[in-house]
């Protein structure tokens, strides 16, 4: 009986939960990514100020934990069970989690699943953190909650070191919210600028844009650090398999572009592309107005015939006489 019950399916009996598990279910464009942030066995004050004010700049789309959990350890067999647990109560796809002990002190695992499973993990140290507290600047030109960001990085290591590569794809979905296809500049107020220092080592800050005047239509951007702010020093990292990696990547034949014949982009002209039109037989065109060449060809014609016609008529009176 106990395998028949955790075989059995359960299903939606309300109106309610039968919305909630289509909110859940597969589509074929995914909505913004919601991130699930909690704390391990012991935390520092300066990691609970990290995950603090990281849950406030992802407020609209972030889930948070106090509670302390002890049987999560992302990069051990066997310490995801919980984990990817808390993502499927929660339809979470990113994760943040604080720990701190001596061997590994300020640590953070920042990590993203598929299908409610662990699909990659990025370990990283936090150094000379600042909060939102320490920065003195106009509030007035505080970023909105919920605005769109933008996200600048600096450096070549993000192409060159493969920690620093799969550092960036990973703070590319934390960060960057909700996808979109046109954006108002008017509407942009913010970007996090992410440099990297040495081959382990970025340097992030959030900074406040503030619109000055240029002379010209585009007006001249400047920043504004608001914070937070902090290093961050790459320790561990985990790859996802190449087959699992392949089966997250697959997108839907309907939404795949279709190409284009006789179209090609070109970087100064912008789109290009070839027009094949049939021979055009001008003189057998039927044109809107006549021409007043031709008004004078009939004409000259009509005269010609009439002369023509005078003559004859002429001609035969004297054969008669």
């Amino acid at each position: 009986m106990k395998v028949v019950e955790m075989l059995r399916i359960k299903t939606a009996k309300t109106h309610r939960g039968r919305r909630e598990l289509e909110k859940r279910a597969p589509k074929l464009v995914e909505g913004q990514k919601k991130t699930l942030i909690l704390h391990g066995t012991k935390t520092s004050n300066v990691l609970n100020s990290v995950l603090t004010e990281l849950y406030l700049l992802k407020k609209e789309s972030s889930v948070k934990y106090t509670r302390k959990n002890d049987k999560i350890r992302p990069f051990e067999a066997g310490g995801e069970t919980n984990l990817e647990f808390f993502s499927q109560k929660t339809d979470c796809s990113l994760f943040l989690f604080g720990s701190h002990s001596k061997k590994r002190p300020d640590n953070l695992v920042i990590g993203r699943f598929y299908d409610h499973h662990v699909y990659d993990l990025v370990e990283v140290g936090v150094e000379n953190f600042r909060s939102l507290q320490s920065f003195s600047y106009d509030k007035k030109i505080v970023p909105k909650l919920g605005s769109k960001p933008l996200i600048a990085f600096i450096g070549e290591g993000f192409e060159n070191v493969d920690e620093l590569k799969h550092l960036k794809e990973v703070l590319l979905d934390l960060l960057r919210g909700e996808v979109v296809e046109n954006l108002n500049i008017a509407g942009v107020d913010r970007i996090y600028v992410c440099t990297a220092v040495s081959s382990n080592k970025v340097y992030l800050t959030h900074c406040a844009l503030r619109l000055k005047k240029s002379g010209t239509v585009v007006p001249r951007m400047e920043l504004v650090e608001v914070g937070p702010s902090m290093d961050l020093v790459v320790r561990r990292h985990r790859l996802p398999n190449e087959g699992l990696r392949k089966e997250a990547m697959k997108t839907s034949p309907d939404h795949t572009k279709k190409k284009l014949k006789n179209v090609k982009g070109d970087p100064l002209l912008g789109k290009t592309g070839k027009i094949y039109m049939p021979d055009q037989k001008l003189g057998e065109m039927a044109l809107p107005y006549k021409p007043k060449g031709v008004k004078r060809e009939r004409r000259e014609a009509k005269m010609n015939k009439g002369s023509m016609t005078h003559v004859s008529k002429k001609q035969k009176g004297e054969e008669s006489t």
